[in-house]
């Protein structure tokens, strides 16, 4: 199966997901959602209906690269980067490497929380950074994490 062209869903589609949970869960998406188009206006908004998440590619290839994705749920909202793994994270703030995820990294807010603009926007563009990365610089990085020597 070919690649999905690299086309933005309509704000509309991705406002009435949106609406369909509680309301502090969807504004906190909505800060997420208005970081990233100030942080990365280049990226590509994209709502995965399958996975229930509204996901952002970088326009590097035809098809795109996905780098992060907003992920609400009920009771909170995940905000979450593809390559987190690769990603650098001095504070040790991102979560999933708890749950063993082999690549993914992400914060969760739950309502009531405040969401930490500065630091959000930092890992924006960290993960804009290594997403951007080929192949091989990606593989070299991994491999010089294992071997301890953390750039």
């Amino acid at each position: 199966m070919p690649p999905r062209p690299l086309i933005a869903s309509p704000p509309e589609e991705i406002e009435s997901f949106l609406a369909s949970y509680p309301l502090a869960v969807a504004r906190h998406a909505h800060v997420l959602r208005e970081l990233m188009k100030r942080t990365v206006p280049t990226a590509v908004e994209r709502l995965r209906p399958g996975w229930r998440l509204v996901g952002y590619d970088l326009p590097l290839t035809s098809h795109g690269t996905y780098f992060a994705w907003i992920w609400p749920e009920g009771e909170h909202v995940h905000f979450g980067f593809e390559v987190g793994t690769l990603m650098n994270d001095p504070d040790g703030v991102l979560r999933g490497a708890h749950l063993r995820l082999k690549k993914v990294r992400y914060f969760t807010f739950a309502p009531g929380d405040k969401i930490p603009r500065r630091r959000v926007v930092w890992f924006i563009r960290e993960a804009v950074r290594v997403a951007s990365m080929s192949r091989g610089e990606r593989q070299l990085l991994a491999l010089t994490r294992r071997a301890g020597n953390s750039p």
